[in-house]
């Protein structure tokens, strides 16, 4: 199985400084990998009691069933995981506060590519690092999968994101998230951490909401951010070339256009 290496934070400790509302129903963050999970999840922490927080395991499809508790409404929990759609999912789901966070896929292959490539992650990948295999082919390899291995971006995106749309799923896209992150002091920053707090059951926010969502979204308590990967060096474009993004549109025809990205 593949293993995720990351520093521990500290934000069960620093929760202790604000005053919390008990959650009165579940809340599931779920999440696209490598879409910005640890960020959306460290800044709903700050708004949740520690104890009501699923601390367990990182809820997948294989292990959901040992982990119905953190879905129930006896005792209300914030979890969190990557939860492919299914019936199982469907129906654990329905009285859940549902939340989804999607990236534009042309960015995810290039945030993929750089967490494959970082000695976090552990898998049967280890022969593509400290610059084996080319660049070109590395970034093609995140768009089309690799046989038996890594599972292409058609197919994590159709049932960890796609399968989920006409849903109760409350969609985040990773980019409004950072934006409004950045600029918090904007009435459109409030507006829409207001809306995402809802769709988190939350009806009011605290008045020191902003500190809590700076502190939740500070880069160094995400063990996955960018600059928090241990790299073995490897030069990952900041923009993904114009080639793989006609192989993506080849890939997944409409995909972008359907999350509302093009």
């Amino acid at each position: 199985m593949p293993r995720v290496i990351a520093d521990a934070d500290n934000l069960n400790e620093i929760n202790a400084n604000y005053e919390q509302t008990p959650l009165e129903r579940p809340v599931f963050l779920n999440s696209v990998p490598k879409s910005g999970t640890h960020l959306l999840r460290n800044i709903v922490r700050m708004f949740v009691p520690v104890e009501q927080q699923y601390h367990d395991t990182f809820i997948q499809h294989p292990v959901l069933r040992q982990h119905l508790r953190a879905f129930s409404a006896n005792g209300p929990k914030l979890s969190w995981g990557h939860l492919l759609f299914s019936d199982d999912a469907a129906i654990v789901l329905k009285k859940v506060h549902h939340l989804l966070l999607v990236r534009d896929p042309y960015d995810w292959v290039l945030a993929r590519a750089r967490f494959f490539l970082s000695d976090n992650f552990e898998a049967e990948l280890e022969h593509l690092k400290n610059g084996n295999a080319p660049m070109d082919a590395i970034l093609n390899m995140m768009i089309f999968g690799i046989h038996q291995k890594v599972p292409a971006l058609w197919d994590i995106y159709t049932h960890n994101c796609v399968s989920w749309l006409g849903t109760s799923a409350h969609i985040v896209k990773y980019e409004d998230l950072v934006g409004h992150c950045r600029d918090l002091n904007r009435p459109e920053a409030e507006a829409y951490f207001r809306e995402l707090f809802g769709a988190c059951g939350m009806t009011e926010i605290p008045d020191d909401w902003r500190e809590r969502v700076r502190v939740g979204s500070d880069r160094k308590n995400s063990g996955t951010a960018r600059e928090n990967l241990k790299s073995d060096g490897a030069e990952i474009p900041n923009v993904l070339p114009a080639t793989q993004k006609q192989l993506v549109e080849y890939a997944a025809p409409g995909l972008r256009s359907l999350l509302g990205y093009a």
